[in-house]
């Protein structure tokens, strides 16, 4: 018991009240402070073999990113996860880590777009081959016996039934759902943080402002977005088009995350972020502003109605107030990107972008019509 107790006080050369008193005491302490064998067994404890002064242990913490240059601790929000454990080191040079993060934004957002137009004019190409399928389709379905409670059959009807948006957004909601899956796994807490959190402060800024727009740590987080996006889906596809809503849909979570490394960067909070709200944001913005006399309400309060353009004001409002005053409990500025984002895109954004797609569906089709022909040869 004695010794338990010096080992526990004492990591110099002998205990807190010991003198210290030259070489010899310190190798005659270090030998009679040696751990005993039980069992056949040596347990080891680090003993400092150093003399002189002794200088009290130093505490060591892990790095915290989240705190600001004003030397306030960052509060943390029950949406993120908890990331003491992971060390962040800001860059000595902050504007340089937004370099990459810029050009991955606009590469991005141009490859976003490029692929929609093609898979648009594929879509196009094949609308015929598939009507005569259907057609077939049916006909086989009127002369085949028909199956109850055939479960596919159901799923199929089911499927059927949504709206093209709803169809859309499934496919977005099942990722999320996935990701969210995946934070519940012990062993994958250090990738998810690493990949699935966005902060300029990590060492990889550029894959999680995509990863991140598909990733929430809380249930209720992920909820309300999944039915924030679901409802708007219908009105979103039907004033852009299942391709083109996807385009802006990623393009969205991207340049928010970017707003967001920006505003860090300038004031110095750095913090993980995580969740859709910055595409959903560009979603309901779009609306808001194709829209604006449309009739809106919360779900907790069915009887309280707005038109969608206030509520676009009063959410543009709430974030700037935010951003400025640095509240923690959302990523405001990710909110305000998306937001603008929406509002420039449904204004110029579709006329710039999307409508001069031709040259390169143009390209795709002379690389379709001219390639290689069965057998290998070529015209």
């Amino acid at each position: 018991m004695a010794w338990r107790g010096w080992a526990h006080r004492s990591w110099g050369c002998g205990p807190a009240w010991a003198p210290q008193v030259g070489g010899h005491v310190c190798e005659e302490l270090s030998a009679a402070l040696a751990p005993p064998r039980l069992f056949g067994r040596r347990f080891n404890v680090f003993i400092q073999q150093k003399c002189g002064f002794r200088k009290a242990p130093r505490k060591i913490e892990p790095r915290r990113s989240d705190t600001g240059s004003r030397g306030g601790a960052y509060k943390r929000s029950a949406l993120i996860p908890p990331v003491e454990e992971t060390v962040f080191d800001p860059s000595p040079y902050p504007l340089r880590t937004l370099i990459k993060p810029f050009f991955f934004t606009v590469g991005f957002t141009g490859c976003a777009f490029g692929s929609a137009a093609i898979w648009q004019y594929e879509s196009l190409k094949s609308r015929v081959q598939s009507y005569f399928d259907g057609v077939k389709a049916d006909w086989l379905d009127s002369i085949r016996p028909q199956k109850k409670g055939d479960l596919r059959k159901e799923i199929n009807k089911w499927w059927n039934n949504l709206s093209d948006g709803q169809r859309t957004v499934t496919g977005i909601i099942t990722a999320n759902v996935l990701v969210f899956c995946l934070w519940r796994v012990p062993s994958l807490q250090r990738t998810m943080i690493r990949y699935f959190t966005s902060n300029p402060a990590s060492k990889v800024l550029c894959a999680p402002m995509l990863l991140s727009s598909f990733s929430h740590f809380s249930l209720f987080h992920m909820a309300a977005n999944m039915y924030v996006l679901w409802s708007f889906s219908s009105s979103i596809v039907s004033i852009l088009g299942q391709e083109q809503f996807v385009a802006v849909y990623l393009s969205a979570g991207v340049i928010s995350n970017f707003v967001s490394y920006v505003c860090k960067v300038a004031t110095g909070r750095y913090g993980p972020s995580l969740g859709a709200s910055g595409a959903i944001m560009t979603v309901l913005a779009a609306v808001c502003t194709k829209i604006p006399d449309g009739r809106l309400a919360i779900i907790f309060l069915p009887m309280l109605t707005f038109t969608a353009g206030s509520a676009l004001k009063a959410i543009v409002a709430l974030d700037t107030a935010g951003m400025i005053l640095g509240w923690k409990f959302f990523d405001h500025a990710a909110h305000l990107g998306g937001a603008l984002f929406g509002i420039w895109y449904v204004t110029y954004g579709h006329e710039l972008i999307w409508k001069n797609r031709e040259p390169l569906v143009k390209l795709w089709h002379k690389m379709r019509t001219n390639g290689p022909r069965k057998g290998g040869g070529a015209e």
